[in-house]
């Protein structure tokens, strides 16, 4: 019996220690690496403004400040190391391009794979592994970031607040930020006061944010794909920006966690967007003056929230399976027409595929919980939805969609022809006079009849 627990004990033991050993003996291995590595900054030091660099396989170390124009090729088979308190490679020069190979940040220190400070740079397939931040912009302008894969080379127990962003972007405008792939990073794309940015094409996996911007204009971000984060794009203090034809899905691990959240954001474009298996599919909060439309909110616990948004559009989105449609608080002046919601039961008098009943958003629910929380135990219980039908008070001052869709179909239509679909009715609307004339004088025939 001693002898089973003092194995067990042995077993738990190494179950404990097993992940530290191995990041532990991870780090060992790195700094044996950075020993027998290659000195990078003398081959740069004896390069020429303009030359291009073709990096033989190996293991070079770093830090490295790179200050003329200057191109570095390499392969997988090049790997720059560094373990050192500083940014892995400093680009201080304009016109500077860096291509192919592997970057191992190593240190926890907030620092930079790259650190870009100068203009025109172009970073292109490159693996970087980062225990802090993977490439920083400041103040540089009209850069290409392409082709990266991004991914936390630490502890998988480090929080996010102990993480760098995947990139992370200050006042630095014309960038293009494209066809990366970015992994469990704090952010993985992060803007900050820039103008005229792109976004296109990136992959964000297991982030905080998968799209963090702050005070951009005239930007657009296009066709991500964000899954797994807490947010898939965090949109604040934005004005005339498009985001477009982007994919949002399973961000529900938090108990903040959202498709996509636009706050403070002002004329600006939001369509074509799929947010689907979020806790909330589009938060749209402090906003105005925005065209959302043709997005297709899915399967989310709440598909859209709005909370003090004003005069903004919505236009031919689909709501379909979400478990609360949509809520609206304090929120006012906000056109909906032709949406299409699953769950509102319509009327279609003259078969265009536009139903005659408006839809509502019924307050009565969001009320009842911001006034005592407990009441979230009887959500879609039969006594609340009876009680949410009941509730009619204000109903005029509702957000409400006008002219809602009566199918999916119709609004695929509509959106292909850009007209409303015309059919003739003529032929049903004569059968209908007719049977009701019918009926009516048989109710008069009958009636005189009984006297």
């Amino acid at each position: 019996m001693l002898n089973g627990r003092i194995v067990l004990g042995l077993l738990l033991l190494v179950g404990i220690l097993a992940i530290p050993l191995s990041y532990s003996l991870d780090s060992a291995n790195a700094a044996s690496d950075t020993k027998d590595a290659i000195p990078l900054q003398p081959i740069i030091d004896g390069s020429k403004p303009g030359e291009v660099l073709e990096i033989k396989p190996g293991i070079y170390s770093g830090p490295v400040s790179i200050d003329k124009n200057i191109s570095i090729r390499g392969d997988s088979s090049v790997t720059v190391l560094n373990m050192e308190a500083e940014s892995t490679i400093t680009i201080r020069s304009d016109g500077v391009t860096l291509q192919g190979f592997t970057v191992q940040h190593l240190t926890n220190e907030p620092t930079a794979a790259i650190q870009v400070e100068g203009d025109r740079v172009e970073i292109t397939g490159l693996d970087i592994q980062s225990q802090s931040f993977g490439i920083v912009l400041r103040g540089s302008v009209d850069g290409l970031i392409h082709s990266n894969t991004i991914s936390w080379a630490g502890p998988e127990s480090a929080s996010s607040g102990q993480k760098g962003n995947g990139i992370d972007l200050y006042n630095s405008h014309r960038t293009h930020i494209e066809d990366n792939q970015i992994t469990g990073m704090r952010d993985g794309i992060y803007l900050e006061n820039s103008r005229n940015l792109t976004v296109k094409a990136n992959t964000l996996l297991h982030t905080r944010y998968g799209i963090h911007c702050m005070y951009i204009d005239g930007s657009s971000i296009e066709d991500n794909v964000g899954e797994n984060n807490s947010t898939g794009a965090m949109v604040m203090g934005v004005k005339n920006t498009v985001v477009s034809g982007n994919s949002f899905r399973k961000q529900s691990e938090n108990v903040h966690s959202q498709g996509i959240l636009l706050y403070d954001v002002h004329q600006s474009t939001v369509r074509n967007n799929v947010v689907e298996g979020n806790r909330v599919g589009m938060n749209i909060a402090e906003a105005s003056g925005n065209d959302i439309r043709g997005n297709a909110v899915l399967r989310n616990f709440i598909g859209i929230q709005l909370v003090l948004a004003e005069n903004n559009q919505f236009t031919r989105n689909q709501f379909v399976s979400n478990v609360i449609e949509a809520s609206a608080m304090e929120s006012q002046n906000n056109e909906m027409k032709g949406n299409y919601w699953d769950s509102f039961q319509g009327l279609d008098l003259n078969d265009d595929g536009i139903s005659e009943l408006s839809y509502g958003i019924n307050p009565f629910y969001e009320q009842v919980v911001n006034r005592n929380s407990a009441y979230q135990l009887f959500f879609q219980s039969p006594g609340m939805v009876f009680m949410s039908s009941l509730f009619t008070e204000g109903q005029a001052e509702w957000t409400s969609d006008r002219s809602p869709l009566m199918s999916m179909e119709a609004q695929s239509q509509t959106m292909k022809t850009g007209t409303q679909p015309v059919k003739e009715t003529t032929g049903v609307w004569i059968i209908g006079c007719i049977l009701l004339g019918m009926a009516t004088l048989i109710m008069i025939n009958m009636g005189g009849l009984r006297k």
